[in-house]
């Protein structure tokens, strides 16, 4: 596992160095994060310094005294990965040459820039851990918010910092930067939950007995009965819940209905499943 862990953080670091170096920086574009304040910040030293300060310089020391208040609150264990995902991305700025790789076109920047972008943030979320910048900030807001996920708090960090490139930039190269953070907010997400999406189904039939031993010895998936009362008629009205994958949920559909078809059916989405059967829980994810 930690293999696996520092695996994620390795390439997901990489991912984001290319579409800082590859994207981003040669036309200026601000995609939010710590790094876009680095751009603004090479952007402003350029007037007095040849060049201005580096990119992977200045978001070291913008990461510096955040780290070490996340060290604080959120503790070594969850720091470490943190600390060392920052390393790694402020060295691949260092070590991947600038190149203009679309040719100054904002649309093609904002588009790749952002998939490589949120592909390489998802998986150093995958890694638990953040690059530093807004993405620890939003790691700090998602410990007061555990219901959100950090990518979700992300995008309103990063407008923030885009709306400050407006106006010390420019307006047209940030507008696009919006569609960056956008759509790397969106795939970041999908990445971190996406592997982890099972369906929820909800069952209420007369033939509760029957549906329940087909899910259990057709689709190899464990049965709950819960308690509940149908309030019109105050009767009984057991209900059945189980746990899918995504590709079960026509099998149980057509399982449901063959044996009751007027059996009363619910299923939803479930971001996370654990446990026998869907993903096992891991300390080492702590």
């Amino acid at each position: 596992m930690k293999i696996r862990t520092y695996a994620e953080m390795i390439v997901g670091t990489l991912l984001m160095a290319v579409a800082i170096n590859f994207f981003f920086e040669p036309v200026e574009m601000v995609p939010g994060g710590f790094t876009g304040l680095a751009i603004i910040l090479q952007h402003l030293t350029g007037r007095v310094i040849p060049g201005g300060i580096p990119v992977w310089m200045g978001n070291i020391f913008l990461n510096i005294p955040l780290i070490l208040i996340a060290i604080k609150v959120r503790g070594w264990a969850f720091m470490r990965r943190t600390l060392a995902a920052s390393v790694l991305f402020s060295l691949w700025l260092f070590l991947i040459p600038q190149i203009d790789f679309a040719n100054g076109n904002l649309f093609l920047i904002a588009v790749f820039g952002g998939a490589f972008m949120g592909v390489g943030l998802g998986l150093v979320f995958l890694g638990k851990a953040t690059t530093g910048g807004t993405d620890t900030v939003a790691a700090l807001f998602q410990k007061l918010m555990p219901q959100v996920s950090v990518a979700r708090i992300l995008p309103y960090l990063d407008g923030a910092i885009i709306l400050l490139a407006m106006f010390l930039i420019g307006i047209e190269v940030s507008l696009y930067a919006v569609i960056t953070v956008v759509l790397s907010g969106r795939i970041a997400d999908e990445i971190i939950t996406g592997s982890k999406n099972a369906c929820c189904a909800y069952i209420i039939s007369e033939k509760k007995a029957e549906i329940a031993n087909e899910i259990m010895n057709g689709l190899n998936r464990g049965v709950t009965q819960l308690s509940g009362t149908g309030m019109y008629t105050g009767s009984e009205k057991p209900v059945l819940f189980c746990a899918i994958s995504p590709r079960e949920t026509v099998a149980l559909k057509d399982l449901v209905f063959q044996i009751d078809e007027k059996a009363f059916l619910i299923m939803s989405d479930a971001r996370e499943v654990r446990g026998e059967g869907f993903m096992e829980y891991s300390r080492e994810e702590l």
